[in-house]
């Protein structure tokens, strides 16, 4: 077992934090999380339009860990509630990074890889078509949505999706999203 998601979570949880969360994905603590970083974010005297962009993106951020969340390795079954993921928003220089991360099977990693390098190689309007498209030709899936969220969030940010998949076993890898979120992002 290379991969230990308490070092991961304390790597990610250094510098200029706003908030930082390991355990449970619930309607709560998205709420809460929400809450947080947005009294956080008045509290810096952000720009509104960039309050306003941090905000929409952590929640499209949050919805994707809500929704698409796997179940947890036999080894952290003990040790962590379902439903387990990591959040941390941070400042980094002039933007947010807002990094997520859960386990996922290893049979997902193909489609999900394929996906985010697909919205990566689109240019901003390749992407707003997308949006579109997507908005008009898909059927609401059993997870709550048609697959626009991580469209959105590219849109939303007019930056790269920024991830990796860190080996755990063979069963399993834990999936890490970082999202950068600046006031020159549209």
């Amino acid at each position: 077992m290379g991969f230990n998601v308490d070092d991961f979570f304390k790597e990610l949880d250094g510098g200029h934090v706003l908030l930082s969360y390991k355990g449970s994905i619930t309607t709560e603590i998205i709420n809460h999380a929400l809450d947080v970083v947005e009294g956080k974010l008045q509290e810096y005297n952000e720009d509104v339009k960039l309050r306003k962009k941090v905000y929409n993106v952590l929640v499209e951020s949050l919805q994707n860990l809500y929704h698409h969340i796997d179940d947890l390795p036999e080894d952290y079954r003990d040790e962590y509630e379902s439903r387990f993921g990591v959040l941390v928003v941070s400042r980094v220089d002039d933007s947010y990074k807002i990094a997520t991360g859960n386990f996922i099977r290893s049979e997902k990693i193909k489609y999900l890889k394929d996906k985010i390098d697909k919205i990566n190689s689109l240019s901003r309007e390749e992407l707003k078509d997308m949006y579109k498209f997507i908005l008009n030709h898909q059927k609401i899936s059993d997870k709550g949505g048609g697959g626009l969220g991580l469209v959105d969030i590219a849109r939303k940010t007019g930056n790269k999706l920024n991830y990796v998949f860190h080996n755990f076993n063979n069963d399993y890898y834990f999936f890490n999203l970082d999202v950068f979120v600046s006031e020159k992002s549209s």
